[in-house]
């Protein structure tokens, strides 16, 4: 038998640590929380991505009372983006969840299906999503999907 061990590297900072760009997604993920339809839960998610061609395009997290017809704010602004803009990278993901008005103290992670298309996307672009989980105080920074989904599932697993 054989032992390996799994490693990542996450940078944690304050907000006010983040660099302008990355400001300009977690604030834009923060908003992006009024659009949450979550009667059910109400744990509100926004979700922002910054393209390459520097538009910022967001989610939030869509309930429905037959919950797996919901989708996460992840999906909702990755999708939304490859449909406006099919060939323009994604170049970071900012995510951050709040209850009432409330930010969550603890930071938001993607469930398993949005780490698979965060996956995809990075395929897709050839190049690796900085992805911003968030709490109300601070960032874990991931360099890449890697972080976050050892293992991940790609085209490539396919052939």
């Amino acid at each position: 038998m054989k032992t390996i061990e799994i490693a990542a590297k996450i940078r944690i900072c304050s907000h006010i640590e983040l660099t302008d760009e990355q400001k300009s997604v977690v604030e834009a993920a923060k908003k992006a929380t009024s659009g949450s339809y979550s009667p059910y839960s109400h744990f509100k998610v926004g979700a922002a991505v910054l393209l390459a061609n520097g538009e910022i395009i967001t989610g939030s997290n869509q309930e429905n009372a037959a919950y797996p017809s919901g989708l996460c704010a992840e999906r909702t602004a990755i999708f939304y983006a490859g449909a406006r803009f099919p060939d323009v990278p994604i170049r970071k993901l900012a995510i951050i969840s709040r209850t009432g008005d409330v930010f969550g103290s603890e930071i938001c992670s993607p469930c398993g299906a949005c780490r698979q298309v965060i996956c995809e996307s990075e395929v897709r672009a050839g190049a690796p999503i900085e992805i911003l989980l968030c709490s109300a105080d601070e960032a874990y920074i991931f360099d890449g999907i890697e972080g976050l989904l050892p293992f991940g599932f790609s085209g490539k697993d396919l052939k």
